[in-house]
This record gives C-alpha cells, sequence and structure tokens, in this order.
C-alpha cells in the first residue's frame, strides 16, 4: 500500500510537535508574479506555520490569497465559477483497501451497480461478478472470508525463490530469468535489513508503552475521565510537575494513537509482511495465472477499523459537502465506487490489474490508486489494464510513494504502478503522478516523505494532516500522498462532471498546466537512511509541472478548453 512508512510517519509527528504551541504565525514576504498562469496575476508568498488540529481541518480546500495556506482553491471554485454550470454524477473508482459504505458522510455518495439484484447469488448483469452492488472485494474468498495481512512482495519473492537460486551464481540462470534473479537478490538483501531493523523498534516499543501508561494515567487521575482528547490535555493548567511533564510528553505526540500505530507496524512487520512463513491468499485462485479469475467476494466494507486508508480517501475525494458532519469532500456529483484489493502489505499484480478492468468496465471515468510497492512480478498485467483505461478514456491518479525517494533515479527505485518502464518516457497519456505538500509555505512546504521527480512526478497538492473519514463515523487526520493523490482526483472529477467532451488526457494536462508555481526553495525530502544535510531547491524541480494543483484554475482552464471543441 502505498502509505507513509508509518513508523517514519510516528516518528515525524513526535518530531514535529516537539516544538508546537498552539497558535498560528504567518509572516509575510514579497509577492512574486507568473508568467504563464494567467488566471492569476500573483502567486502569494507567505511562510505560514499552522499548529493545531482546527487550523489544520480543511486547509486543502482554502484559497492561496485568502488563507496564506498552499491550498487547491477547491472552495473559491464552489463560490464562484460552479454555481453557474450544470454537472452530471460520474464514478470513481477507489481501489485501495475495504471502504466504509455506510459511513454517514459517505453512504450518499456509494455507487450502486443498479444491474445488480443484492443477496440473490446471481449475477444479474452478466459482468462476471455476483452481488457487486457497490463494488468488488479481491481481498476475499467466495465463503466470505477476508485478506487483512499480507506479505511484502519481496518477502513472496524470497520465499518462492530461495531454495531455487540462494546457491547460484547468475552464469547458471536462463536468459528469460536473469530479471527475475536480480530481483531475487535485491529482496534477500532488502528482508534482511528489514528484519534487522524491526527488532531494535520492539524493544523501543516495550519501552514506549512502559511510559505512556504510566503518563496517561498521571492525566486521566488529574482530568477525572477515562477518555484523553488533546483539547481537554490543551486545557490543562497545573503546579505539578509530574501532570506537566505528562502534558507536554502528549502534546509532543506520545498519544494512545501513536501507541497503537507503533504497535500495529512493529506487529505487521512481524506476523505478516516481513513473515516467510505466513500464507494470506485465501482467494482459492493461482496469482501467477492471470486466466484464473473465478474468486472473490462483494463484501467491500473493512472488517475493523484499523483497515480506514480507503475511507480516508473516499472522504477526501467525495465527503458530503456542507453537511455539518467532519471535512467536506473535494468533489460534488460523485459516485464512489469501492475496489478492494489492497491489504495491509503488498497488493498482488494480478489483483490490481483485475481491479482495474473492474473499475472500467463498470463505468469509472476517474480511477485513484493511492498504493505501491517496488518490486512488480507481473508488471505488465498491469500495464495492459492501464492502457485499457487509457482506451476508455479513464483517467488513473496515483500517489507516488511516501520514501523520500527521487523517482528520476529509476533502477531499483522504480515504484508499481506506474506509466513506464523509463523515466520521462510514457506507456500511455491516462496517469498522473501526484507527490504531497503540507499546510505552510516556506522551506517546510514539500511533505519530507514524499517521492518526488522532475521526469517522473507530474503534479503535487496537499498531503499532510488531511482531516477526513475513517470507518465507523468517525474522522482523522492522515497524511502521505495517498491523501494528496485523492485531492488530485476530486479536481479530476469536478471537471470531467461539469465538462464531460474533455478526454481523459485533457484533464490530466489541465491539473498540470493550471496549477500554481510558487517561485520558492524547498526542503527536498530525502530517505530515512540519508544522513546527509538538508537541501534546498527550487520547487519547480520536484515535479513535470513544478506546481500545485488548482481547483479554481483547473475549471477555468477546462471551461476555455471545452468551449472551443
Amino acid at each position: 500500500m502505498k502509505k507513509v512508512k508509518l513508523f517514519s510517519v510516528i516518528v515525524l509527528a513526535l518530531m514535529t510537535l516537539a516544538s508546537c504551541g498552539t497558535t498560528k504565525k504567518v509572516v509575510e514576504s514579497k509577492k512574486i508574479a507568473t508568467v504563464k498562469n494567467k488566471v492569476y496575476e500573483m502567486i502569494p508568498q507567505k511562510i505560514t506555520t499552522l499548529y493545531n488540529d482546527k487550523d489544520l481541518q480543511n486547509w486543502q480546500l482554502s484559497d492561496p490569497f485568502e488563507s496564506y495556506q498552499p491550498g487547491m482553491s477547491v472552495e473559491k471554485a464552489y463560490n464562484t465559477i460552479l454555481k453557474d454550470l450544470p454537472a452530471t454524477d460520474i464514478i470513481v473508482a477507489v481501489i485501495d483497501a475495504g471502504m466504509d459504505i455506510n459511513h454517514e458522510d459517505l453512504k450518499d455518495v456509494i455507487w450502486t451497480n443498479k444491474d445488480e439484484i443484492p443477496n440473490n447469488g446471481i449475477d444479474d448483469d452478466k459482468n462476471g461478478y455476483i452481488d457487486d452492488v457497490h463494488g468488488w472485494n479481491f481481498l476475499g474468498s467466495k465463503d466470505g472470508k477476508m485478506v487483512t495481512g499480507e506479505q511484502l512482495e519481496l518477502t513472496r519473492i524470497v520465499k518462492k525463490y530461495r531454495n531455487q537460486w540462494k546457491d547460484k551464481s547468475i552464469k547458471d540462470i536462463p536468459a528469460k530469468d536473469t530479471s527475475m534473479y536480480k530481483d531475487y537478490l535485491r529482496a534477500e538483501k532488502e528482508l534482511a535489513a528489514k528484519i534487522a531493523a524491526i527488532k531494535p523498534l520492539e524493544q523501543r516499543l516495550a519501552g514506549l508503552k512502559g511510559m505512556a501508561e504510566g503518563m496517561f494515567k498521571t492525566l486521566k487521575d488529574f482530568l477525572k475521565t477515562d477518555k484523553l482528547t488533546l483539547e481537554t490535555i490543551e486545557g490543562i493548567e497545573s503546579d505539578d510537575n509530574a501532570v506537566n511533564q505528562a502534558k507536554t510528553m502528549y502534546m509532543r505526540g506520545l498519544t494512545p494513537d501513536y501507541i497503537k500505530g507503533f504497535e500495529h507496524y512493529v506487529d505487521g512487520q512481524l506476523k505478516y509482511n516481513l513473515n516467510l512463513d505466513f500464507n494470506g491468499r485465501i482467494q482459492g485462485d493461482n496469482p501467477d495465472d492471470f486466466n484464473d479469475r473465478d474468486y472473490g467476494n462483494p463484501n467491500v466494507i473493512p472488517p475493523n477499523e484499523d483497515e480506514l486508508h480507503a475511507t480516508h480517501v473516499g472522504g477526501i475525494i467525495a465527503a458530503i459537502r456542507n453537511n455539518g458532519k467532519g471535512g467536506n469532500g473535494v468533489a460534488d456529483h460523485v459516485m464512489l465506487m469501492s475496489v478492494r484489493a489492497v491489504p495491509d502489505g503488498d497488493e498482488y499484480d494480478k489483483d490490481i490489474a483485475l481491479a482495474f478492468r473492474y473499475a472500467v468496465d463498470n463505468g469509472a471515468k476517474v480511477i485513484n490508486t493511492s498504493f505501491g510497492k517496488y518490486y512488480s512480478p507481473h508488471k505488465e498485467w498491469v500495464w495492459d489494464a492501464l492502457k485499457y483505461a487509457e482506451d476508455h478514456d479513464v483517467l488513473v491518479v496515483n500517489g507516488v510513494g511516501n520514501e523520500g525517494k527521487n523517482m528520476d533515479n529509476f533502477g531499483d527505485d522504480v515504484s508499481y504502478p506506474n506509466d513506464g518502464d523509463k523515466p520521462g518516457v510514457q506507456l500511455f497519456d491516462n496517469f498522473l503522478n501526484v507527490g504531497a505538500t503540507g499546510p505552510n509555505y516556506g522551506a517546510n512546504m514539500v511533505a519530507p516523505f514524499s517521492n518526488y521527480g522532475k521526469k517522473t512526478v507530474d503534479v503535487f497538492s496537499p498531503g499532510m494532516k488531511i482531516y477526513a473519514t475513517v470507518p465507523f463515523n468517525k474522522y482523522k487526520h492522515l497524511q502521505g500522498t495517498s491523501m494528496a493523490s485523492p485531492d488530485v482526483a476530486g479536481i479530476a472529477a469536478l471537471i470531467r462532471s461539469r465538462f464531460p467532451k474533455l478526454t481523459a488526457s485533457e484533464v490530466k494536462h489541465i491539473i498540470m498546466d493550471s496549477g500554481l508555481a510558487p517561485q520558492i526553495l524547498v526542503i527536498s525530502p530525502k530517505e530515512d537512511d540519508d544522513e546527509s544535510e538538508p537541501k534546498l531547491v527550487k520547487f519547480s524541480s520536484l515535479s513535470v509541472s513544478g506546481k500545485i494543483a488548482n481547483a479554481y484554475n483547473a475549471l477555468i482552464m477546462a471551461k476555455e478548453i471545452s468551449g472551443k471543441k
């Protein structure tokens, strides 16, 4: 799954919050003109620092000129250009984990297959999937079982080839297998490194749990409550050193959610992600046989609250607007199609390729893919499916990943899915790669975890501290390029619902060309093991467009281009 490496996020959050106050600071600097974009004559050059969650709620929808946050001018678009534009509903597919289709803020925007009679055990619409009323679960068996945890792809490669190749050199390998043999050698090294790295985290987790248990008790006793919230902690005033120390640690990020997330990460790595003996494939199919397709079930709902990724992504795209619940989605006039194909671990190429085809065949015009991995044994299946989407005029919006990598350094760092086997050389033109920015103008504007690349990443959008839906009628701030991608998918949905004559390729380039281009130096993201000093680079050097997606500009450009067709 293309999400921020959980432990990295936890550490980042702790470090970020370590110096936090509870106010918002704005430092004004000179505005700089942009030549190419005539919609906005000036780019706001403000350095903003937002500290508390209230400041950050819906920040991604804000207009840079009004909020001095690098948002996407979504609310401005609704208050101006969208007021006078007729719209038709479009389907946006979310290929991801399970989605809570009964969530109070999503249930009215969930796609329904009207040609399928629920729960009758018959494939009424003859599309190959029985009772697929709201989507399909490729991570399920026919008897209703659900896959949750999975191995990483590198673990699967080692498991499959170790006995066959562990004592061989490349001269012993048939020419047709040399590429996979090189992947196997790389996977062996990476697996060993990951196992070595997770062991100290076990010990660190045990220490933190012990410290946190006492800290939480101190706060609960002082507040006379069993439930701790950021708001109640912020309001604590005490002369007791123990209470103040506990408050400080909580405000720095040592929260129950932090402990739970840390524990989930460590347990997942040990139990299935890196475990050679684990077998999560319960579907009854052969994942190496693309023609073995009779598997899965129609239950797209997550089995537990930890499987929150797709629900959050769906909320960013299309949570019901202005209903007083949670945050607003980017797009209206959207029906969300849930396609469950991404476990807690690495997805199978076969599931992803079939998920693309399912979404296309059932009417999706935009597909969001907030997942990815660095090994892809059957990448050609996925490329064929992406070409199938292009042939059917479907736009795919993809989060580029959260390892701080320069994606132009293709080699072993290539992330899947992608739109080509060389940087800057695309196999199709319906694939939009999205990096992540944060809520603050200035050197820290680019998310420190975001992948980037002048030839391979198309555009940036907000992806830090994004507030949206999570399972069981809850809401949460999350971050990652997984959150940046649905922002852009939402803009694409706005365009396609208002200007249906525009092609997927045209929508892609409108979003890239119409974005805002802050003329500032930013700290370049870097990988966890990169111990070099932070490097300041031009923001424009981190993506093809050099821009942040902007809904208002994109709609104006779309209207102009559509009017000429």
